[in-house]
C-alpha cells in the first residue's frame, strides 16, 4: 500500500556514486516499499548524454515504484519541489590544488546549489552532502538556503562510521553488526577521529575485546582516516561502491527510530554541543526519532580523545574561515 509520495534530487547523477546509487533508491530501499517517488537528476551540460543511458537502464529495470526522472544541467529544475537532495557531485582535488583552491571552486558550486534549493525545493527538504570537502560544502550551501532550516542539512560520515566497525569487527575476530555506536567527530577527511572508547562489541565494551589499546590509537585511526587513499590507489579509481551504500544508511538512519541505546554517526550544524562552534558542520553521535534528529548528549572524553576532536575541530575552523573570505559568507 503506498503511503506517500516524494521527490528525491541527486546531483553528479552520472558519475560513479551517483550510478551506484540510483538503482538503490529507485528499487525502494532508501524510502521504503511504501514510497512513490520521482527523480530530479542534475549533471553538467556535458555529461548530459551519459546521464541519458544511465535514465535509459533506470527505465529498463521497470521500478514500480519509480513515477519519473528529469534530468537536466539546471539546479532549478532538478530541485523544483524536491523533499530530498543527495549533493554527490563536486569537484575533486586534483595533484598540485592547494586545499583552499579546491574550497573556493566548490564553494561557488554549492552556492549556487544552496540558493537553488532555498528558492525550488520545498521548506521542509532534507539536504545530505556527500562531495568532497563535505562538511564545508554543506556550511556553504546551509549558508546560501536561508529558506531552508539549518537543521535539515547533513554531511556524510557514514562511509568513515562503517569502515571503522568492519576494522573492529576484524580485530575482535566478531561481526560487524555487533559493532555498535562507533562516532566520527570531526571532519570527513584525514583528521576525522573514529571513536572506539564509547563503541561496543556484541554489547561489550571494544577495550574488553580489543586489548591492544595501541594498535586502537595508532593503526586503527590511521586505517580509517586513509582508507580513501588506499581504495585509490588499489582500484584506480574512488570508493563510489562504499559512498553510495553509506548515502543508503544515512538516509535510513535519519528517516527511521534509532534503537534504544544506540547511535549513528553523521555531520550536522553545531548547536554549541562538545564545545563546538555553533552552525559549523560537525560529525556528531546522533539519535533520531524518525522525523528529527538530535545529538547524543553527556560522552565525556579523555585526553587523548579530545586531542584528537580539538585536531580535528581546528581543520575546519580553518576551513570555514577559507569559505568566509572566499564567498563573504557570515
Amino acid at each position: 500500500m503506498i503511503t506517500k509520495r516524494i521527490k528525491v534530487a541527486v546531483t553528479g547523477a552520472a558519475g560513479q556514486i551517483g550510478y551506484a546509487l540510483l538503482f538503490r533508491i529507485a528499487s525502494g530501499e532508501v524510502f521504503g516499499p511504501q514510497t512513490r517517488m520521482s527523480l530530479g537528476l542534475l549533471e553538467l551540460e556535458a555529461t548530459l548524454p551519459a546521464l541519458k543511458g544511465v535514465c535509459m537502464e533506470l527505465e529498463d529495470c521497470a521500478f514500480p515504484l519509480l513515477d519519473s526522472v528529469v534530468q537536466t544541467a539546471s539546479p532549478e529544475t532538478a530541485f523544483k519541489d524536491a523533499d530530498w537532495a543527495l549533493l554527490v557531485g563536486s569537484v575533486p582535488r586534483k595533484a598540485g590544488m592547494e586545499r583552499g583552491d579546491l574550497l573556493k571552486i566548490n564553494g561557488g558550486i554549492f552556492t549556487v546549489q544552496g540558493k537553488a534549493l532555498s528558492d525550488h525545493a520545498k521548506p521542509t527538504c532534507k539536504v545530505l552532502v556527500v562531495g568532497n570537502p563535505c562538511n564545508t560544502n554543506a556550511y556553504i550551501a546551509k549558508a546560501a538556503a536561508p529558506n531552508i532550516s539549518p537543521r535539515n542539512f547533513f554531511a556524510m560520515t557514514m562511509l568513515d562510521q562503517n569502515r571503522a566497525c568492519a576494522q573492529l569487527a576484524q580485530k575482535a575476530g566478531a561481526k560487524t553488526e555487533e559493532v555498535k555506536n562507533v562516532a566520527i567527530w570531526g571532519n570527513h577527511s584525514a583528521t576525522q577521529f573514529p571513536d572506539f572508547y564509547h563503541a561496543t562489541i556484541a554489547g561489550k565494551p571494544v577495550a574488553q575485546r580489543i586489548s591492544d589499546e595501541q594498535w586502537l590509537q595508532t593503526t586503527f585511526i590511521e586505517t580509517v582516516q586513509k582508507r580513501g587513499a588506499e581504495v585509490i590507489k588499489a582500484r584506480g579509481l574512488s570508493s563510489a561502491g562504499s559512498a553510495a551504500n553509506a548515502v543508503v544508511a544515512t538516509v535510513q538512519c535519519l528517516i527511521t527510530f534509532t534503537p534504544v541505546g544506540e547511535f549513528f554517526s553523521v555531520a550536522v550544524p553545531s548547536d554549541g554541543s562538545y564545545g563546538i562552534e555553533e552552525g559549523l558542520i560537525f560529525g556528531y553521535p546522533v539519535r533520531s526519532n524518525g522525523t528529527d534528529w538530535g545529538i547524543v548528549q553527556g560522552l565525556k572524553h579523555n585526553v587523548f580523545a579530545q586531542e584528537k576532536i580539538d585536531t580535528t575541530y581546528k581543520e575546519l575552523l580553518s576551513e570555514r574561515e577559507a569559505v568566509r573570505n572566499i564567498l563573504k559568507l557570515k
